[in-house]
């Protein structure tokens, strides 16, 4: 019985260590360079969204579970005009500067997902 109740207290703990919350919209701050001005913009999933001279599609916004410390995960894709893509991959609201958009004009990070 003892063996029961460990294997699973180990279950739940290792089964929620890691456990995110899928949302539907990021909330992402963008800082255009030129003017040194910063908008906020809220993308939903799946949505191809302008801004300027950019496309912003967002394809996953995840949180951590409650219980957790909180964090929130977003991975977006980001072309200019022309369909070059500039940016592509996971950007994480606690550490901005791990995954960047490396842009002369703007720089764009998560400030929260809802």
């Amino acid at each position: 019985m003892k063996k029961i109740i460990i294997g699973l207290i180990s279950l739940f703990i290792f089964t929620t260590a890691h456990a995110y919350v899928d949302r539907g919209n990021a909330v992402v701050a963008i800082l255009d360079k030129a003017s040194g001005k910063t908008y906020t913009m809220t993308l939903p999933v799946n949505t191809d969204v302008k801004y300027e001279k950019l496309n912003l599609l967002m394809r996953a916004c995840k949180q951590t579970d409650p219980f957790m410390a909180e964090n929130a995960y977003m991975f977006i894709e980001i072309t200019v005009a022309n369909n070059e893509k500039i940016f592509s991959g996971w950007m994480n609201k606690n550490a901005p500067g791990e995954n960047p958009l490396q842009n002369a004009d703007y720089d764009i990070w998560l400030v929260r997902c809802e």
